[in-house]
């Protein structure tokens, strides 16, 4: 929980301070829930002879080299997984254009990034081009819109419906913060050349929800609430009904197993997240995808604290890699502190500052912000001279 004497403190985090929150809290989430994604509450307690409470090895331990279905990747001692590096060539892209950006930004600068320069890869201990660790769904961008030539606006469209778009969409919050609604607007149009339905409506989404975090005063009940403000159909929905469970829990431990029944009828994974059912990740305007809802459950569950929200997430088990990426993202934006330890131990485990992108990160936001500025005076000189206001306007 966080203690009633720091609020004032919280409050008071400058622009940067909450974009290192962000960035770092969601490196550090995706490293923490690395070693126990796919796996549910139960045997993660089994495994670890209790609840994970920090950085943990491999869940094979010295045979994750060879471990199905795990392997050849080094999940688990800091290392950070694809979420981080979605982010981070994400920020990239806003750091070549230094604007706003759209589905075309995507195809013209992310997917070069991930197919033509190689990068140090934490979980393969060896460098390699990006797109040898992406998932098979961030893959479909390469296809899609380089050998495909497909309208970036709408190359999302057939590729699975999951996260993938959503756990790397906390840069688009914090270009827009304190404004969620821009960046529920920019996110939907930049996941267009990824995902399609509830998956893109999770990015959106999620974009909002950090834009939210970074408004003064904000607290975890006014992040949910701007997101079920601009959310639409079944992940309004499932934000709202895991939510109201998360509020009857003070403590993750007592949440876990009533979180993921609330979720359970609005994913369409199904209770074994490595046997996916026949209708997974299909488009659905009824369904959602797991991880934003129960990121934001684990927030209000927390009262924002980061590292409660992130352990909780962690445990939670399944997807909590993504899960946790998503909690420290929005628990860093409120300010809470991420620890110390955790993320110098992710740093050096990865062989990633995780500083810098935030400071990058920061300086495009301003010029953005600025542009944005002279932008909106400019439109209002002309809205007046149209007889658009009056002189007591």
């Amino acid at each position: 929980m966080t203690p009633k004497n720091q609020e004032s403190t919280l409050q008071e985090r400058t622009l940067q301070e909450r974009i290192t929150g962000a960035l770092v809290g969601a490196a550090v989430g995706d490293a923490l829930g690395g070693p126990v994604e796919g796996y549910s509450p139960d045997q993660i307690l089994e495994r670890h002879a209790g609840r994970v409470d920090g950085i943990v090895g491999p869940w094979n331990g010295d045979a994750w080299r060879t471990a199905r279905p795990i392997a050849p990747y080094h999940k688990g001692d800091g290392h950070v997984t694809d979420d981080t590096l979605m982010t981070h060539a994400l920020i990239r892209v806003y750091d070549r254009v230094r604007d706003h950006l759209d589905a075309y930004a995507i195809a013209d600068h992310l997917v070069p990034d991930l197919m033509t320069t190689p990068r140090w890869i934490p979980e393969l201990e060896a460098e390699a081009l990006p797109l040898q660790r992406v998932f098979l769904a961030e893959k479909w961008l390469v296809a899609r819109l380089h050998y495909g030539h497909v309208d970036p606006r709408e190359a999302g469209v057939g590729n699975i419906v999951n996260c993938g778009a959503a756990m790397y969409m906390a840069p688009v919050g914090l270009v827009n913060a304190a404004d969620p609604r821009a960046a529920y607007t920019e996110a939907l149009d930049i996941a267009g050349a990824h995902q399609s339905s509830y998956g893109r409506e999770a990015a959106g989404v999620l974009a909002a929800a950090v834009a939210a975090a970074c408004e003064p005063g904000a607290t975890p009940d006014s992040v949910v609430t701007a997101c079920l403000r601009l959310a639409k159909d079944g992940t309004r929905t499932a934000i709202e009904k895991v939510c109201e469970v998360a509020a009857r829990h003070p403590d993750f431990e007592s949440a876990l197993r009533p979180l993921r029944d609330a979720v359970a009828p609005y994913d369409t994974v199904g209770p074994d997240y490595r046997a996916p059912s026949l209708g997974a990740r299909r488009p659905s305007r009824l369904h959602a995808i797991e991880e934003l809802p129960v990121a934001l459950a684990m927030l209000l569950v927390a009262d924002g604290d980061y590292r409660h929200a992130v352990l909780g997430a962690v445990n939670y088990g399944r997807d909590c890699d993504s899960i946790a990426t998503m909690a420290g993202a929005m628990a860093g934006a409120l300010g809470s502190p991420v620890p110390d330890d955790w993320s110098k131990a992710v740093a050096e485990a990865s062989r990633l500052d995780l500083w810098e992108p935030a400071a990058t990160l920061t300086a495009v936001a301003r010029e953005i912000f600025e542009r944005d500025r002279a932008h909106h005076r400019t439109r209002e000189a002309a809205f007046a001279a149209l007889g658009g206001t009056r002189c007591s306007d």
